[in-house]
């Protein structure tokens, strides 16, 4: 009687060496030893399957360009994989969720195979139960990993040590840990708080400056308001030295009070009272999210009158003229794309003695209603918002996944009901959390001294010829948030504010 042939299968290989650097075997032991046990198990291993990624954690499957192109073969419509071989199940993840969805998906839908061939199973429950155990414990070295390397991260950076990429300015030569001064970089960097705060350019005007004498930052890419924003507010100039300004994972900064700032053991390229100065004006300056630099401005209420039903800006249109001066007119932008049916056409010549008009009055009467806008408060306000709402956006993506393994029998329907009211409760409280944060009102004052005297400041700017539109324009902005105007009533409502510079250390 003959011997049934064996069924021959097609295997993927998934290695992947982690960025902690503490694993046993290298991406070339891994992949020999897998396609031995491939031969020795009948089955085939193409070229194009085999998935290899070297320095990159296991704890975020989305960050994983390999795993996520070995998923996408698996599911394709070929169906070409039948296995998938790991040397370790924490090859595959070290976040226990995502295992457990991943490998449900790919056994009970694209009927895939996952195997450790260091870690081998029994078929059956308790198969099933020691696989979660061993999810748990990679997810849980993963964790503790993490911690023991953030500790220590922590404590080098309270000691002043440097360790990340140099801004501009520095190097870090060979075989030291202490960065160093680059001349010509250095020079530059002197340049921008040099022209900040004592010329008193903008960030934008500053940015063309640079670019036009060819300069380039430490990536080598032109200068732009976030590279330029990130050296002002960078106090490693000073000799200092920042950790934990930004979250890993996401990029976000963190509030200011959870950043580390030490002396550091490397050369200042600039003063701390330049530094400081700088700082100063920065938050002192508001800027509203998305706001037009002053330099592309046509006049100098462009981008304050806004439409009282809509909402929207007033867009500026010139006039130049041959042997006259340019004239102005406003317009409601949604009005202009046919968004908006409130007609708001107002000519500058209109509207300028009421805007004058508005702020005389209230230098007159010696009292002003206006809000106050902390600028790190709103900052770190803001962070908190954005990190509430993507928590609440990750609650419905458990919900579905506990939905799933409900469904495909891996929880059962207690485990279900358990997981789903847990959730429930999450998303109760991250939703009370970001209404909260969202009806929270700027701060009101009753001490005018300050703003009274800002828009006198302000109204002297104006009045003067020797001051351009552009520079009108930034002193209105920084005393009025927006002006609505009323056409029906020829009245407008401004709105004033004043900036709270955080306190610096």
């Amino acid at each position: 009687m003959k011997q049934p042939q064996p069924t021959i299968k097609t295997a993927a290989l998934y290695i992947r060496v982690s960025t902690d650097k503490q694993e046993e075997l290298s991406p070339d032991s891994q992949k020999r030893l897998l396609l031995d046990y491939a031969k020795s198990h009948d089955m085939i291993v193409p070229a194009q399957y085999i998935y290899m990624e070297n320095g990159i954690s296991g704890r975020k499957a989305d960050k994983r360009p390999k795993f996520q192109q070995m998923i996408a073969a698996a599911k394709s419509d070929e169906h070409p994989i039948d296995v998938i071989l790991l040397w370790k199940f924490s090859r595959f993840a070290r976040n226990q969720e995502e295992s457990i969805v991943y490998k449900s998906m790919l056994r009970n839908k694209c009927h895939v195979d996952v195997v450790s061939i260091s870690e081998p199973l029994i078929d059956g429950p308790f198969g099933g139960l020691i696989e979660r155990i061993i999810e748990w414990m990679d997810e849980f070295y993963s964790i503790r990993l993490s911690g023991d390397v953030t500790r220590g991260m922590t404590e080098n950076a309270l000691r002043g040590a440097y360790q990340c990429r140099p801004p501009l300015g520095y190097r870090i030569p060979y075989h030291k840990a202490t960065p160093e001064i680059v001349p010509e970089e250095a020079e530059t960097v002197r340049m921008i708080f040099d022209l900040y705060v004592n010329a008193r350019m903008s960030i934008f005007a500053i940015s063309k400056y640079l670019n036009n004498l060819g300069l380039k930052t430490s990536r080598g890419k032109p200068f732009e308001k976030r590279s330029l924003e990130y050296i002002l507010q960078n106090p490693g100039y000073t000799g200092d030295v920042r950790w934990n300004r930004t979250v890993n994972e996401t990029n976000e900064i963190r509030d200011p009070s959870e950043w580390i700032i030490r002396p550091g053991h490397h050369p200042a390229i600039i003063s701390k009272d330049l530094f400081l100065q700088a700082q100063t004006r920065y938050y002192s300056e508001y800027k509203r999210r998305n706001a037009k630099p002053s330099e592309v401005t046509k006049h100098w209420l462009s981008g304050l009158l806004k439409c009282p039903v809509c909402g929207r800006s007033l867009s500026s249109c010139v006039i130049h003229r041959k042997t006259l001066p340019d004239t102005f007119s406003f317009q409601c932008y949604g009005y202009l794309k046919g968004k908006c049916s409130h007609d708001c056409y107002v000519r500058a010549e209109d509207i300028e003695p009421t805007v004058i008009r508005a702020l005389e009055d209230v230098v007159r009467r010696g009292t002003v209603s206006y809000t106050v806008k902390k600028v790190q408060s709103k900052k770190s306000n803001g962070n908190n918002l954005e990190k509430l709402k993507k928590s609440l956006e990750r609650i419905a993506q458990k919900e579905a996944r506990a939905k799933e393994a409900y469904m495909d029998g891996i929880d059962t329907k207690e485990e279900y009901r358990e997981i789903r009211s847990r959730l429930r409760q999450e998303r109760k409280d991250l939703e009370e959390a970001i209404y909260k944060l969202e009806q929270a009102e700027p701060e009101e004052s009753s001490d005018d001294s300050q703003m009274l005297e800002n828009i006198t400041s302000v109204l002297d700017i104006v009045h003067s010829p020797n001051f351009t539109m552009q520079e009108k324009n930034v002193a209105l902005k920084s005393v009025v948030d927006q002006i609505t105007y009323h056409k029906d009533r020829n009245h407008i409502d401004v709105d004033y504010y004043l900036t709270k510079a955080p306190e610096i250390a």
